[in-house]
Protein backbone atom coordinates (compact mmCIF):
# COMPACT_ATOMS: atom_id res chain seq x y z
CA UNK A 1 0.00 0.00 0.00
CA UNK A 2 1.16 3.50 -0.86
CA UNK A 3 -0.29 6.56 0.86
CA UNK A 4 -0.34 9.85 -1.02
CA UNK A 5 -1.60 13.32 -0.18
CA UNK A 6 -1.33 16.82 -1.53
CA UNK A 7 -2.54 19.93 0.23
CA UNK A 8 -3.97 22.98 -1.46
CA UNK A 9 -4.01 25.77 1.10
CA UNK A 10 -6.42 28.51 0.11
CA UNK A 11 -6.77 32.16 1.17
CA UNK A 12 -8.46 32.91 4.49
CA UNK A 13 -11.56 34.36 2.80
CA UNK A 14 -11.78 31.76 0.01
CA UNK A 15 -15.32 30.54 -0.65
CA UNK A 16 -14.99 26.87 0.31
CA UNK A 17 -18.30 26.20 -1.44
CA UNK A 18 -16.19 26.16 -4.64
CA UNK A 19 -14.36 23.09 -3.33
CA UNK A 20 -17.62 21.42 -2.29
CA UNK A 21 -19.04 21.95 -5.79
CA UNK A 22 -15.83 20.71 -7.40
CA UNK A 23 -15.99 17.46 -5.43
CA UNK A 24 -19.76 17.09 -6.00
CA UNK A 25 -19.31 17.34 -9.77
CA UNK A 26 -15.97 15.53 -10.22
CA UNK A 27 -15.53 13.22 -7.21
CA UNK A 28 -17.31 10.31 -8.84
CA UNK A 29 -14.74 10.24 -11.66
CA UNK A 30 -12.38 8.12 -9.53
CA UNK A 31 -15.06 5.74 -8.24
CA UNK A 32 -13.71 3.08 -10.63
CA UNK A 33 -10.06 4.11 -10.99
CA UNK A 34 -7.70 1.12 -11.45
CA UNK A 35 -5.35 0.50 -8.53
CA UNK A 36 -7.04 2.99 -6.20
CA UNK A 37 -7.82 1.48 -2.82
CA UNK A 38 -9.54 4.62 -1.63
CA UNK A 39 -9.48 8.38 -2.03
CA UNK A 40 -10.89 10.53 0.73
CA UNK A 41 -11.79 13.98 -0.56
CA UNK A 42 -10.78 15.98 2.50
CA UNK A 43 -11.39 19.60 3.35
CA UNK A 44 -10.89 21.75 6.42
CA UNK A 45 -11.87 25.36 6.87
CA UNK A 46 -11.20 28.26 9.15
CA UNK A 47 -14.93 28.68 9.81
CA UNK A 48 -14.80 25.34 11.67
CA UNK A 49 -11.72 26.24 13.74
CA UNK A 50 -9.01 25.03 11.38
CA UNK A 51 -5.92 27.24 11.14
CA UNK A 52 -6.30 27.19 7.32
CA UNK A 53 -8.75 26.70 4.49
CA UNK A 54 -7.47 23.60 2.75
CA UNK A 55 -8.40 20.97 0.20
CA UNK A 56 -6.22 17.93 0.96
CA UNK A 57 -7.31 14.65 -0.66
CA UNK A 58 -5.65 11.53 0.72
CA UNK A 59 -5.18 8.33 -1.28
CA UNK A 60 -4.46 4.74 -0.29
CA UNK A 61 -3.18 2.98 -3.40
CA UNK A 62 -3.54 -0.76 -3.80
CA UNK A 63 -0.94 -0.69 -6.60
CA UNK A 64 1.92 1.66 -7.49
CA UNK A 65 0.81 1.47 -11.13
CA UNK A 66 -2.50 3.07 -10.17
CA UNK A 67 -0.74 5.91 -8.37
CA UNK A 68 1.60 6.50 -11.31
CA UNK A 69 -1.29 6.44 -13.77
CA UNK A 70 -3.18 9.04 -11.74
CA UNK A 71 -0.20 11.39 -11.45
CA UNK A 72 0.33 11.40 -15.22
CA UNK A 73 -3.37 11.56 -16.06
CA UNK A 74 -6.02 14.21 -16.64
CA UNK A 75 -7.38 14.19 -13.07
CA UNK A 76 -4.16 15.36 -11.49
CA UNK A 77 -3.51 17.71 -14.42
CA UNK A 78 -6.84 19.35 -13.60
CA UNK A 79 -5.54 20.12 -10.11
CA UNK A 80 -2.33 21.52 -11.61
CA UNK A 81 -4.29 23.65 -14.09
CA UNK A 82 -6.61 25.09 -11.42
CA UNK A 83 -4.30 25.47 -8.41
CA UNK A 84 -0.72 25.03 -9.59
CA UNK A 85 1.41 21.91 -9.12
CA UNK A 86 1.26 20.83 -5.47
CA UNK A 87 3.91 18.93 -3.59
CA UNK A 88 2.76 15.31 -3.53
CA UNK A 89 3.66 13.73 -0.21
CA UNK A 90 3.86 9.95 -0.08
CA UNK A 91 4.47 7.29 2.49
CA UNK A 92 4.99 3.53 2.46
CA UNK A 93 2.17 1.66 4.15
CA UNK A 94 2.89 -0.03 7.46
CA UNK A 95 -0.63 -1.28 8.25
CA UNK A 96 -4.26 -0.92 7.21
CA UNK A 97 -7.40 -2.04 9.02
CA UNK A 98 -11.13 -1.76 8.57
CA UNK A 99 -12.72 -0.37 11.72
CA UNK A 100 -15.86 -1.25 13.69
CA UNK A 101 -17.89 1.17 11.50
CA UNK A 102 -16.46 -0.15 8.20
CA UNK A 103 -19.88 -0.24 6.51
CA UNK A 104 -20.64 3.43 7.28
CA UNK A 105 -20.05 6.39 4.99
CA UNK A 106 -17.26 8.45 6.59
CA UNK A 107 -18.08 12.00 7.68
CA UNK A 108 -14.70 13.06 9.06
CA UNK A 109 -11.05 12.11 8.97
CA UNK A 110 -8.03 12.62 11.17
CA UNK A 111 -4.41 12.84 10.15
CA UNK A 112 -1.48 12.93 12.54
CA UNK A 113 2.13 13.27 11.40
CA UNK A 114 4.97 12.55 13.80
CA UNK A 115 8.70 12.88 13.20
CA UNK A 116 10.80 10.01 14.49
CA UNK A 117 13.53 11.47 16.73
CA UNK A 118 17.06 11.00 15.41
CA UNK A 119 18.09 9.05 18.49
CA UNK A 120 15.19 6.57 18.23
CA UNK A 121 15.83 3.36 16.23
CA UNK A 122 13.41 3.25 13.29
CA UNK A 123 12.34 -0.33 14.02
CA UNK A 124 11.40 0.61 17.59
CA UNK A 125 9.45 3.67 16.39
CA UNK A 126 7.56 1.56 13.87
CA UNK A 127 6.65 -1.08 16.45
CA UNK A 128 5.23 1.66 18.70
CA UNK A 129 3.37 3.11 15.70
CA UNK A 130 1.86 -0.26 14.85
CA UNK A 131 0.62 -0.70 18.42
CA UNK A 132 -0.94 2.79 18.38
CA UNK A 133 -2.50 2.02 14.98
CA UNK A 134 -4.15 -1.17 16.26
CA UNK A 135 -5.71 0.80 19.10
CA UNK A 136 -6.92 3.53 16.73
CA UNK A 137 -8.33 1.05 14.20
CA UNK A 138 -10.53 -0.55 16.85
CA UNK A 139 -11.96 2.70 18.27
CA UNK A 140 -15.71 3.15 18.10
CA UNK A 141 -16.76 5.00 14.97
CA UNK A 142 -13.67 4.21 12.90
CA UNK A 143 -14.47 3.27 9.31
CA UNK A 144 -10.85 2.52 8.33
CA UNK A 145 -7.36 3.39 9.55
CA UNK A 146 -3.84 3.32 8.17
CA UNK A 147 -0.35 4.03 9.39
CA UNK A 148 2.56 4.72 7.06
CA UNK A 149 6.16 5.93 7.06
CA UNK A 150 8.20 8.35 4.99
CA UNK A 151 11.80 7.09 5.41
CA UNK A 152 13.22 10.14 3.63
CA UNK A 153 12.07 12.44 6.44
CA UNK A 154 11.54 9.71 9.04
CA UNK A 155 7.94 10.71 9.54
CA UNK A 156 5.01 8.55 10.61
CA UNK A 157 1.50 9.22 9.34
CA UNK A 158 -1.65 8.05 11.12
CA UNK A 159 -4.88 8.35 9.15
CA UNK A 160 -8.43 7.41 10.13
CA UNK A 161 -11.85 7.78 8.57
CA UNK A 162 -14.72 8.25 11.04
CA UNK A 163 -18.46 7.62 10.73
CA UNK A 164 -19.10 10.78 12.76
CA UNK A 165 -17.11 13.77 13.93
CA UNK A 166 -13.90 12.34 15.35
CA UNK A 167 -14.43 12.23 19.12
CA UNK A 168 -11.45 13.93 20.76
CA UNK A 169 -9.01 12.56 18.21
CA UNK A 170 -5.58 14.14 18.01
CA UNK A 171 -4.14 15.59 14.83
CA UNK A 172 -5.65 17.51 11.95
CA UNK A 173 -9.42 17.15 11.52
CA UNK A 174 -11.02 17.13 8.07
CA UNK A 175 -14.50 16.86 6.61
CA UNK A 176 -14.91 13.99 4.15
CA UNK A 177 -16.73 15.36 1.10
CA UNK A 178 -16.71 12.09 -0.86
CA UNK A 179 -15.06 8.68 -0.74
CA UNK A 180 -13.98 6.84 -3.87
CA UNK A 181 -13.08 3.28 -2.94
CA UNK A 182 -13.01 1.09 -6.06
CA UNK A 183 -10.36 -1.34 -4.78
CA UNK A 184 -10.72 -0.93 -1.02
CA UNK A 185 -11.15 -4.68 -0.65
CA UNK A 186 -7.72 -5.16 -2.25
CA UNK A 187 -5.85 -3.09 0.33
CA UNK A 188 -3.72 -5.50 2.32
CA UNK A 189 -5.06 -5.81 5.86
CA UNK A 190 -2.84 -5.90 8.91
CA UNK A 191 0.83 -5.23 9.35
CA UNK A 192 2.96 -4.73 6.24
CA UNK A 193 6.27 -3.95 7.96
Amino acid sequence: MHVMQYEITLPAHYDMEIIRKRVATKGHLLDGFPGLGLKAYLMRERADGSPVNQYAPLYLWATPEGMNSFLRGPGFQGIVNDFGRPVVQHWTGLAYEEGPAAAAVPRSATRRRIRIPEDEPPAFAVEKALAAHRQLAHANGVVAAAVAIDPRHWELLYFALWAQDAPGASGDLFQVLHLSAPHRAELSRGQQW
